[in-house]
C-alpha cells in the first residue's frame, strides 16, 4: 500500500476511547500499530502492553551507542463522532476531497504521529536499517480520556523509555505556510459548581421575591470571577505568572491568523475580546483563563413554566502558565466560591482533575536542529508560538523522563479536531513524513 493507503487503514478503526462498546476496536488498532512498526524493522523491540484500561505500544530501534535518543509520542485513540448527522462523508471511511483527507482522528492524531512512523521507515530503507539516531515510539490508546494509564506506566517503564528529547506532533500549525514550533503548553484545573435552593421547584408567582432563586445566585457567583477589565478577579491568581519575554511579544505579533480580524472570521465571533493590556496572540498562549464551560437549571422544554428552580449548577475549567500550581490555583477557587456564595442557596465547589503547564527552551540545541528543519522542508522560518491548549501527559512525561518535547504540529486551525469533518492537509501529511527524516538526520548529527 502506497502512504495515504496506509493512512487511510490506520483511519478506519473506530478507536473511540471513552466508549466501552469500542473496547476491541482501540486493541485492535494496537494491533494493526504492532504489525506496522514490526514490519519495518523494529521487530525485535515492538511490544503492546496491557492496562486496566487500553494498549500501550512501544517501539524501540537498535541501540547505537553515542547517539542521541529520540522519544516518539502520539495517540491513536479518538473522539466521539457525534453528531453524526453533521458529518459529510463517513467519520470512519476516510474521503479525499480538496486535497483534504476527511476521518475522525485525521489530525488528532493518526496523521500526525503515523506521519513520524512513515519518516522512520524510510530512513530504515535508505540506510540498510539504520537510523542516525536511537528511537522510542511511545504510542497510547487514552489520551482523549485524560492518558490515566499512561503516567503509571511510564515510572514503571523508565529505564526503557529513556531518553534525551521527546518529539509530539499533537499540536498545530499557524497556517499552511507558517510552519510553527510550539515550545509551552497552558495547564488545567477543572471544578463544578452546585447552587441548592428550595426543596423542590416553586411556583415563581407564590414564592417569588421571599426565596433566593439558585440560577439567580448561580449568575452572582460566575460575574464574580471577572472584573471589567476582563482580568481574573479571584485573589491570587495571578500572584506566581511571569510576565511574557520581549522575545515573545515581538515574535507573535508576526503569527499569521492572530489578528482580532482574523480571529473573528475563524471562529464565527462578533467580536475578540481580550484581557486589557495584552493582544489576542498574548492572551492565548501566555496569560491564564477562567472560562465558564456550561451552566444548566431550571426548565429547558419548550414554552413557560414558571418557577423558581431547586438548583443550578456550572461547569468551570481554568488554563494555566507555567509557575502555576493547579493545586494552588484549585485552593483559591474554593475559597473564592465559598466567600463569594449568595445568602439563601447552599454552594458545593467540586474539584475536578488538574494538569501542569509546561514551557521549555526553543533556543536549546535540539530546539534549533528542529527550527532548522521545520526551514529546510517548509522553506519559511518557523514560529515560535506557546500552545493555548494543554496536554497535561507533556508536562508528567518531563518530571519522569527529565526530556523537554520539541511540539512539532502539522493540524491546520480548520482541522475541525474534536468536530464533525475532521481532516488533515494531504500536502502537511507528506510534508510531515519528510519532516520526521529532516529532523532526525540533524539530531544525529
Amino acid at each position: 500500500m502506497n502512504q495515504l493507503d496506509q493512512l487511510a487503514a490506520l483511519l478506519r478503526f473506530p478507536s473511540i476511547s471513552a466508549q466501552a462498546e469500542h473496547a476491541a476496536d482501540v486493541s485492535e488498532c494496537a494491533d494493526w500499530l504492532v504489525d506496522k512498526l514490526s514490519g519495518m524493522g523494529l521487530d525485535v523491540n515492538v511490544k503492546k502492553y496491557s492496562t486496566p484500561k487500553h494498549p500501550i505500544v512501544v517501539a524501540k530501534s537498535e541501540k547505537i551507542e553515542g547517539k542521541p535518543t529520540v522519544l516518539i509520542y502520539g495517540h491513536y485513540d479518538v473522539q466521539p463522532v457525534d453528531p453524526i448527522e453533521l458529518w459529510t462523508s463517513a467519520p470512519f471511511e476516510p474521503e479525499i476531497r480538496d486535497g483534504k483527507i476527511f476521518a475522525r482522528g485525521a489530525t488528532d492524531n493518526k496523521g500526525q504521529f503515523f506521519a513520524h512512523i512513515l519518516g522512520v521507515e524510510a530512513l530504515l530503507k535508505e540506510n540498510a536499517g539504520q537510523l542516525p539516531v536511537n528511537v522510542i515510539f511511545l504510542l497510547e490508546g487514552e489520551e482523549e480520556i485524560g492518558s490515566g494509564s499512561l503516567y503509571g506506566f511510564m515510572k514503571e517503564h523508565k529505564e526503557e523509555l529513556a531518553c534525551d528529547v521527546i518529539l509530539v506532533s499533537d499540536t498545530g500549525m499557524a497556517g499552511m505556510d507558517a510552519p510553527t514550533f510550539s515550545y509551552g503548553l497552558r495547564g488545567m484545573a477543572c471544578a463544578e459548581i452546585f447552587v441548592k435552593g428550595p426543596s423542590a421547584d416553586l411556583h415563581s408567582g407564590s414564592f417569588g421575591g421571599a426565596v433566593k432563586n439558585p440560577i439567580t445566585a448561580l449568575c452572582e457567583l460566575v460575574n464574580s470571577f471577572h472584573d471589567e477589565h476582563g482580568k481574573v478577579a479571584v485573589a491570587g491568581f495571578y500572584d506566581d505568572v511571569a510576565p511574557i519575554a520581549a522575545w515573545e511579544k515581538s515574535m507573535w505579533s508576526t503569527v499569521p491568523g492572530m489578528s482580532a480580524k482574523d480571529l473573528e472570521e475563524l471562529t464565527g465571533a462578533k467580536e475578540v475580546v481580550t484581557e486589557d493590556g495584552f493582544t489576542a496572540a498574548e492572551c492565548i498562549y501566555a496569560r491564564p483563563t477562567l472560562e465558564i464551560n456550561g451552566m444548566g437549571g431550571g426548565y429547558q422544554g419548550e414554552g413557560s413554566k414558571t418557577i423558581i428552580p431547586s438548583n443550578a449548577f456550572a461547569k468551570i475549567s481554568c488554563r494555566l502558565v507555567p509557575n502555576q500550581n493547579p493545586d494552588v490555583i484549585m485552593g483559591l477557587l474554593k475559597a473564592h466560591v465559598e466567600k463569594h456564595a449568595p445568602k439563601g442557596v447552599e454552594v458545593k465547589f467540586v474539584p475536578g482533575h488538574t494538569g501542569d503547564a509546561y514551557a521549555c527552551d526553543p533556543h536549546s540545541e535540539y530546539g534549533q536542529a528542529a527550527q532548522q528543519a521545520l526551514e529546510a522542508v517548509f522553506g519559511n522560518k518557523p514560529v515560535l508560538i506557546r500552545e493555548g491548549g494543554s496536554i497535561p501527559i507533556i508536562a508528567e512525561m518531563k518530571k519522569v523522563l527529565g526530556a523537554d518535547a520539541m511540539m512539532l504540529g502539522m493540524g491546520l486551525p480548520d482541522a475541525r479536531i474534536h468536530s464533525p469533518n475532521e481532516n488533515f492537509s494531504v500536502e502537511l501529511f507528506l510534508k510531515g513524513i519528510e519532516l520526521s527524516q529532516s529532523l532526525l538526520r540533524r539530531l544525529g548529527q
